[in-house]
């Protein structure tokens, strides 16, 4: 993992998928000058909620400054991080990299889609301790208790990268839309899976009568299992989950390598 120079502040790198004007964006800026003062901002120009892991392959990419160590590039998460560490901070990489805060919790099957989780993998594919940060949201009203985050983040994070952190995973916090005093403490979760029969598609219909589509998730968290992130939030504690980059199921893999093997040949 990069560590920074003896007796040098680490170097900071900001990323999320709500974009350079997103609130969240500059919460997660006032959680970083807790920590140093050599933060640098590469966000993109626009939303990329749902964006994942993608790339942008087929058009140029292009990143201007909008201020002091804050870059908007128009284009993906992944992109963000790619330009920052091969281009903007090449030769002195970063020492952290945050993504977030997103608006709106990133739990259970959200990790494969989200851009805010997607950041912090691409920091982990290039050796960066990497942790997303998303905060609960009321969807109704627009409300959210920022002030949440910033007053658990900075320990936290500290925590966090006092451990023996092993290279491929990053940290995946969500943040529940409580007051700082009603926060339910921090649990280490394992990734949830929420009920497919949670899905909506709900269909309407344009000024023309042409059909549209929009997807989401009904509110209800049923029964998850205590240690998940979504019990973790349902119960009013941050999550903590370790993701793994490595998408491998060894003990399905063992099963398979015995049946390409076959039979032992006793002849």
């Amino acid at each position: 993992m990069a560590k920074a120079g003896a007796g040098a502040a680490p170097r900071i790198l900001i990323s999320n998928d709500d974009g350079i004007n997103a609130h969240g964006l500059k919460v997660m800026e006032e959680i970083a000058a807790k920590i140093s003062d050599d933060v640098w901002v590469v966000a993109p120009q626009t939303e990329q909620s749902g964006a994942a892991h993608s790339l942008t392959l087929t058009q140029p990419l292009r990143m201007h400054e909008v201020g002091p160590k804050r870059y908007a590039v128009q284009g993906t998460p992944t992109d963000c991080v790619m330009l920052a560490v091969y281009h903007l901070l090449d030769g002195q990489r970063p020492d952290l990299l945050l993504s977030g805060i997103n608006m709106g919790v990133n739990l259970a099957e959200d990790v494969t889609y989200s851009g805010t989780v997607a950041a912090a993998i691409e920091g982990a594919l290039l050796g960066i301790p990497s942790i997303a940060i998303s905060q609960q949201i009321n969807w109704d009203t627009g409300e959210a208790h920022w002030d949440s985050a910033p007053s658990f983040a900075p320990d936290l994070i500290g925590k966090l990268l006092s451990t023996d952190w092993p290279s491929g995973v990053l940290m995946n916090i969500n943040v529940p839309n409580l007051a700082p005093n009603h926060i339910q403490g921090v649990q280490a979760t394992v990734q949830g899976q929420r009920d497919a029969s949670q899905m909506i598609i709900d269909e309407r219909a344009d000024m023309r009568g042409a059909p549209y589509y929009w997807i989401g998730f009904r509110e209800h968290v049923g029964e998850p299992h205590s240690e998940t992130d979504l019990a973790a939030i349902d119960r009013g504690a941050i999550s903590v989950t370790p993701l793994r980059i490595d998408l491998t199921d060894q003990a399905m893999r063992d099963r398979v390598a015995e049946i390409l093997a076959g039979p032992e040949d006793t002849a």
